[in-house]
């Protein structure tokens, strides 16, 4: 792959989208994997630049764990917008499962698909351990994806193993991380890098600084390539922005403080966000636009310049379906106003 050509002006920064297929409160799995496809087919006609799913497991809320049954369904469904994982958590896969599955998508979907790699497994030591894998599993990340490049490139590193289909797809490869490891990783190995900081967002800064300074420029990207992903919600008013955000920080305070059999309510969130111990879950909305259309895409600029970003991928937290069309939808508005009326400045 030969990494995009970065751009000057904020404005026109390629915008992505990560999309976990979460449901929503009162939604079946079958409504909520409607309303991705519904999503994915309304960014292409919007003219985002791709949509990305995520490999999580034995999380009740969300549906995308079987990562690559869900991108084809949607490639099946799309015609030119890019697809792809966010990542596949690769030590919960053998690489030669992962290159034939995302081989045989790139021959299906023929230049539209990505494959982001991460090195967290992406769910609890129980489900890893169905998953038959081992905590050790993730030690083994780099040279796990050595062995996935080299089935894409068709040249394996297993003598006498092939990825089929996979094998000379050269799949764009993207490297995930939430800190400096995964950075160093994908300056070494010459690959874009995807930083995590719409949940993880203390090392965003040192880990860009140590890509870009450690890039070493390979056949798959020739100049180093920066993801951010940053949260985002966009309402008519500032003050139904806020609170949707306050809705999408209870769901934090329950992922970050609930047990097993226990969920907090509504109002045990509200009382620890509100107090010095919900500092976790509002730390993880560090990067999060919020505010009316105008005012989310501004913040979304002024992050990517801030963080040094090629691709702003944007999670759409808000905790209703409907909330979450309309900031993707108010955001290319936006981002389209502010683009005629740069043209007319000129």
């Amino acid at each position: 792959m030969t990494s995009p050509a970065p751009v000057d002006r904020p404005d026109l920064l390629p915008w992505s989208i990560l999309d976990l297929a979460p449901v929503h409160r009162g939604e079946t799995t079958a409504v909520a994997l409607d309303g991705t496809l519904d999503l994915a087919q309304r960014a292409e006609a919007l003219g985002y630049r791709r949509v990305w799913y995520a490999d999580h497991h034995n999380i009740p809320r969300i549906a995308s764990a079987a990562t690559s049954v869900l991108i084809a369904h949607v490639a099946a469904h799309t015609s030119t917008i890019r697809l792809g994982a966010g990542g596949i958590m690769l030590p919960n896969h053998a690489p030669l499962t992962i290159a034939e599955q995302f081989g045989t998508l790139a021959t299906l979907h023929p230049g539209r698909i990505d494959l982001g790699v991460g090195r967290a497994p992406g769910t609890d030591q129980r489900t890893l351990h169905a998953l038959r894998r081992s905590t050790a599993a993730a030690e083994r990340f780099p040279d796990d994806v050595r062995e996935l490049l080299g089935y894409l490139a068709g040249r394996s590193l297993v003598p006498g193993v092939d990825a089929v289909p996979g094998a000379g797809s050269r799949v764009p490869i993207t490297i995930l991380g939430s800190s400096l490891f995964g950075a160093r990783l994908a300056a070494q190995l010459g690959l874009p890098y995807a930083f995590a900081s719409h949940f993880a967002p203390a090392a965003l800064h040192p880990a860009v600084e140590a890509y870009r300074s450690g890039f070493q420029p390979s056949p798959a990207c020739e100049r180093p390539y920066v993801i951010a992903g940053m949260n985002a919600i966009a309402a008519p008013t500032e003050e139904e922005a806020k609170m949707l955000l306050r809705g999408a920080a209870r769901s934090r305070a329950r992922l970050v403080f609930s047990r097993p059999g226990r969920r907090l309510t509504e109002e045990e969130a509200d009382l620890l966000l509100d107090s010095p111990s919900g500092s976790p879950a509002w730390e993880m909305l560090r990067y999060t636009a919020v505010g009316t259309p105008q005012e989310a895409r501004q913040q979304l600029s002024r992050f990517a310049a801030a963080a040094e970003a090629d691709e702003v991928m944007i999670a759409s937290i808000a905790p209703e379906r409907a909330a979450a069309v309309r900031t993707i939808e108010a955001l290319a508005g936006a981002a389209r106003a502010a683009q005629d009326e740069g043209s007319r400045g000129r």
